[in-house]
């Protein structure tokens, strides 16, 4: 199968990594042949370095000779390259963005792939590091991990099924099919409010002087706050109607605290976090 990367960061060059250490080492794996391109030509010379692409280009090749196109980019950037290559790609391909929002990007995909013949899945791989780029691409990033796929509602199953086989192909252990409103409404509590929350946490003065005085859990509040800012603006942005109420119903709950705290109220401050503590367990069982 002869499948373009577009975009060698983090999610496109482990996906270039995974693709061929997985059709190398396991018995019976398909042979892909995997191209790659990313504007940024040091990328495109590590993957070409490393073996995760039989051949790469920092300039974008012809595309109607390509099986699957992944778009391992920001959502805005894969909505232009709808609108400006859809018709380039071949009748009967698979598209799939991995961008972290899903409605703006699957409308457009959707409306040119029922225009152009070719089949569009969006998709979002749960899985991820607090780094970016080429470098810190692996083959092993979605071992285990969780795929979340929305597909058009009038897929054939058929194509569905070839979807499903494809990421679990490369390790993921798990495939969510869902709509792009639901996913976007979720993954702006579980993705996007805890890197807020995380990128806000830091800028308390007393962040400086936290050496000798932290531990697990200040390790594991600030992981996320070192971010790719701009990439991360873009996607807070065009999901702000689901992510402003995650973060208005966090500050309200924090002020509960607060107000506890300040009227001595031990009570309250008790029950707050046993309630937290609770439905904490419940949610993990």
């Amino acid at each position: 199968m002869k499948i373009l990367i577009c975009g060698l960061g983090l999610i496109g060059g482990s996906f270039a990594r995974a693709l061929k250490y997985y059709a190398d080492a396991e018995a019976g794996g398909c042979e892909h042949e995997v191209h790659g391109y990313d504007p940024d030509i040091e990328s495109v010379r590590k993957a070409m370095l490393v073996g995760a692409c039989d051949n790469a280009w920092d300039t974008l090749p012809t595309l109607d000779d390509y099986d699957v196109i992944l778009l391992a980019a920001y959502p805005r950037a894969s909505v232009r390259f709808l609108d400006e290559h859809a018709s380039e790609i071949k009748k009967g391909a698979f598209v799939f963005d991995l961008g972290g929002i899903k409605r703006t990007v699957c409308e457009a995909g959707f409306a040119a792939a029922d225009a152009y013949g070719f089949t569009f899945i969006g998709g979002h791989p749960m899985a991820g590091t607090q780094f970016s780029g080429f470098t810190a691409s692996r083959e092993s990033l979605f071992q285990n991990a969780s795929m979340i796929l929305v597909p058009p509602v009038e897929i054939d199953v058929a194509e569905l099924d070839f979807a499903v086989r494809f990421f679990k192909s490369v390790g993921f252990s798990a495939v969510n099919v869902t709509t792009a409103e639901n996913h976007d409404q979720i993954i702006a509590y579980t993705s996007q409010l805890a890197h807020v929350l995380s990128n806000a946490y830091v800028k308390s003065p007393t962040a400086k002087r936290h050496r000798g005085y932290s531990a697990g859990s200040f390790r594991d509040l600030t992981r996320v706050a070192h971010l790719n800012a701009r990439m991360w603006t873009e996607l807070f942005t065009d999901n702000a109607d689901a992510l402003i109420p995650e973060i208005e119903q966090l500050a309200n709950s924090l002020m509960e605290y607060a107000a506890a705290l300040k009227n001595r109220d031990e009570e309250t401050l008790c029950r707050l976090l046993a309630e937290g503590s609770a439905i904490n367990d419940d949610i993990k069982s």
